[in-house]
């Protein structure tokens, strides 16, 4: 239908849900309730090095529980790999990416020399000095990461000024994409394996969110910085530009927000102690859209 709501909720089956998913569920769901339309379930998981079997179980036993449901076939996206590496492919072909050999260390090593200046840190963490940039597709080696050119990037895309909207209770309005900003708190991300086809969650959300027709974006507000991102890789695939609505994140006592390894906040932990569902969602009311 034309026109119609699509939004998604997507974990990753690396630990089991808890009370900031069942937030960031309900948001979606009611979201997607509200508006007539759909609220897709779509499983996360190229990260093979931490996803079980158990935890992907869980995740449907646990909304099952909570009595949400989902359209069907729910996506998984190490059934995409192909996709992926096409999408790779594609950017290939355009100039704007480099394989890097950079490790973890390698990566602390330069950005501690003092030449480097201070160190800004990313969404993906540190932003990524450029030691690799320059290097040609065509020497990508075994195990390499696939980068994006972000100054290549800019300049294919000639000027264009990227917007997207923002529906969230801290960013609402229209926002522009700032080329400046980019580079300096973003930089060269990383964008997948080329050898293997694997994507980053910067690639592969923007192409599953183009492919299932999502039309609204509904996640925590810790991704709002790597919406410019997204943004820069809609414009350089030419897929269409949801709205954005950034949740505010679930924290613990101490304000932290939660962390799958902090098990008290499982919802099978809620379910064991014999809480029912009502009572687990209404631990969520209070704390706004």
């Amino acid at each position: 239908m034309p026109g119609r709501f699509v939004t998604r909720f997507a974990p990753s089956p690396t630990g089991l849900l808890h009370l900031g998913h069942v937030f960031s569920a309900l948001t979606a769901w009611e979201g997607a309730q509200g508006a007539g339309g759909d609220c897709l379930l779509r499983i996360e998981d190229t990260d093979q090095a931490r996803a079980r079997p158990e935890y992907e179980a869980a995740i449907y036993e646990d909304l099952a529980w909570l009595g949400l449901n989902w359209p069907e076939p729910v996506w998984r996206q190490s059934e995409r790999l192909d996709i992926y590496a096409a999408a790779l492919e594609r950017l290939g072909q355009m100039g704007v990416t480099y394989p890097c050999r950079c490790t973890r260390a390698d990566i602390r090593a330069a950005l501690s020399a003092p030449q480097e200046g201070a160190e800004h840190l990313s969404p993906d963490g540190a932003v990524y000095p450029g030691t690799c940039r320059g290097r040609a597709l065509a020497d990508c080696g075994p195990g390499d990461a696939i980068r994006l050119d972000l100054e290549r990037a800019l300049a294919l895309l000639g000027g264009q000024t990227l917007i997207w909207r923002e529906t969230g209770r801290a960013h609402a309005g229209t926002h522009t994409v700032d080329p400046d900003i980019m580079r300096r708190q973003i930089g060269d991300v990383v964008l997948g394996r080329k050898d293997i086809g694997a994507a980053a969650y910067h690639l592969s959300v923007v192409v599953d969110d183009a492919a299932q027709g999502v039309t609204h974006v509904i996640r925590g507000e810790d991704l709002f910085e790597a919406t410019p991102i997204h943004r820069l890789l809609q414009a350089l695939l030419e897929l269409p530009v949801p709205v954005y609505h950034h949740h505010v994140l679930i924290r613990d006592a101490e304000g932290k927000r939660l962390a799958k390894r902090n098990d008290a906040c499982a919802i099978r932990t809620y379910r064991e102690a014999g809480r029912t569902p009502e009572e687990v969602k209404r631990m969520m009311k209070g704390e706004g859209l």
